[in-house]
């Protein structure tokens, strides 16, 4: 890889992983996160940079591949950079490899620059020379089939969660990494397969107190699902599955 690129190494846990042994999509988005963030405080726009200008980055959108294996112990290296911003639109992409040099997971998320109070987007050059300094690095990991997950025109409704003060981040909604077990827990365990990939829109924040509702339907190889609150469309999630691993 030429030009920009943030690493960092991670030990995983027994904690990171479901009953099936399988790394959790919620821990992959976790690590992704925490790149993310130490990435963003390297170039000048971390959240403590933007918290001072009442800005703030929100995750809109998030696809993953997922491929080679992991078990608890594991020593995983994450990278990351950013892309060259379209419009109001901030993408990053991500690395995950293990010891071997082979690759667990790629990741490709896009973002948008928020004005807090107002809670309207912002685009680039209001980051200033952070903006024009910053070492954008165009090369993509993974294309994208789809950044936009159709609408259910209907559903059959699978759970609810009530959003409690341990989903919330510091900017007093849902983190966006909680989402990925919100809507898995909508799988029964004898449903439950290999993921091979899957992707999340998130729509609105939803914030302590809100009853979120799951609507499932079943497609080829996968299923979609949406979380609304009453009729308000909260986030989307797409999962496919894939072979089992021998």
């Amino acid at each position: 890889m030429s030009g920009y690129c943030h690493t960092r190494s991670f030990a995983l846990r027994y904690t990171d992983f479901d009953f099936r042994d399988e790394l959790k999509p919620s821990t992959v988005l976790a690590l992704a996160q925490e790149v993310a963030a130490s990435s963003a405080d390297e170039l000048g726009f971390g959240y403590e940079a933007l918290k001072k200008k009442n800005y703030g980055f929100i995750t809109v959108n998030t696809y993953c591949e997922l491929f080679a294996s992991a078990r608890p112990g594991d020593i995983v290296t994450v990278e990351t950079w950013p892309l060259p911003p379209r419009h109001v639109i901030f993408e990053r992409d991500y690395r995950i490899k293990n010891e071997k040099g082979e690759i667990i997971a790629l990741l490709a998320s896009r973002w948008c620059l928020i004005d807090l109070p107002r809670f309207s987007m912002l685009p680039p050059t209001a980051l200033g020379e952070v903006h024009e300094r910053c070492p954008y690095n165009a090369e993509k990991m993974l294309e994208v089939p789809d950044w936009k997950i159709p609408k259910l025109p209907e559903g059959r409704e699978c759970g609810a969660h009530t959003v409690t003060v341990s989903d919330c981040d510091h900017y007093f909604h849902a983190n966006n990494t909680k989402y990925a077990d919100f809507f898995l827990d909508c799988i029964p365990m004898a449903e439950t397969k290999r993921i091979s990939s899957f992707q999340i829109s998130y729509n609105k924040q939803a914030k302590e107190g809100e009853k979120l509702c799951f609507f499932r339907r079943d497609e080829e190889g996968g299923a979609v699902f949406e979380a609304r609150t009453g009729d308000a469309l909260i986030a989307q999630f797409r999962v496919k599955f894939g072979e089992e691993r021998e």
